[in-house]
């Protein structure tokens, strides 16, 4: 299907040469069917799409309001029309134009929802319900000023959820649009510069650090108040990464697992004793 016309800068000419592929009959319509299906035959397949070509503009003018190029809807039509042709099944007793309508509008919707932002939209079915239908959602508001009723009534109606409506509208109220961009011609603002960074400021971050720098000379002045033993079970059973267990030390030091525990609590109260002497001096 490598000769298909395609839509370029100029959509008055495509249109126009569509126009040239004439309308099948069902018989015709069936014949070519069976031959793109059962011999794989191009020709046949090709003249089953070009005859419905004109369907897809007509279903794409639907979707002209959405703020997406008409060319583009006609495009991805087309290859919605091209899957619906290797799909479809001649022998089931349905005309071709009312099974491709369906993989038309598919792929349209899919494109809208895939070009309308960088960030995901319609991703739940309540949300992809409402994409379609926020236009004629947006007029029964005003026609009612937006009152919370009218997102129940309207919830009901489309079976979703008020919050379901209240989020689409948000999400289709504006397009995006680029952090760098400045907010005037004249102005070096851009809305990147007003961004909140998320977690601690540059400030707090450098008091922490000061604070965290002065513990650990605390910690370590402390330490050398400590005997050898008191040093080493302290080292090893809360500032190592790998404590080791009680038996482990009281093996190296050949004293018992009872004695390492007093050693280690008693270590404890003299460090907390010095850092608090040290704090307040």
């Amino acid at each position: 299907m490598s000769n298909l016309p395609i839509v370029r800068n100029s959509l008055e000419s495509y249109l126009v040469r569509i126009q040239q592929f004439p309308l099948l009959t069902a018989e015709e319509e069936f014949q070519l069917a069976v031959r793109f299906r059962q011999d794989y035959d191009i020709e046949a397949g090709q003249k089953l799409v070009t005859s419905n070509l004109r369907l897809v503009v007509k279903i794409a003018l639907e979707y002209k309001n959405y703020g997406v190029k008409l060319a583009d809807l006609i495009q991805e039509g087309n290859i919605g029309l091209m899957v619906a042709a290797r799909k479809f099944d001649p022998y089931r007793g349905n005309r071709f134009i009312s099974y491709a309508i369906w993989w038309v509008r598919a792929y349209i919707k899919n494109f809208l929802i895939q070009s309308w932002s960088l960030v995901k939209i319609g991703t739940t079915q309540a949300q992809r319900k409402l994409f379609y239908r926020i236009g004629r959602v947006r007029k029964a508001l005003e026609a009612d000023q937006e009152n919370e009723k009218k997102y129940e009534t309207l919830a009901r109606h489309y079976q979703v959820t008020s919050q379901d409506i209240k989020e689409m509208e948000q999400r289709m109220s504006a397009k995006d649009f680029s952090l760098d961009a400045p907010f005037g011609e004249d102005q070096d603002l851009k809305p990147v510069d007003l961004l909140q960074a998320e977690g601690p400021s540059q400030e707090d971050r450098v008091a922490r650090e000061e604070e965290r720098s002065l513990l650990q000379h605390q910690i370590l002045n402390a330490m050398r108040r400590l005997d050898e033993r008191e040093r080493y079970v302290i080292r090893c059973r809360i500032m190592a990464d790998e404590p080791l267990t009680l038996q482990e030390i009281g093996k190296h030091l050949r004293i018992s697992r009872e004695r390492v525990r007093q050693i280690e609590g008693e270590a404890l109260k003299k460090l907390k004793r010095e850092i608090g002497e040290a704090m307040q001096s």
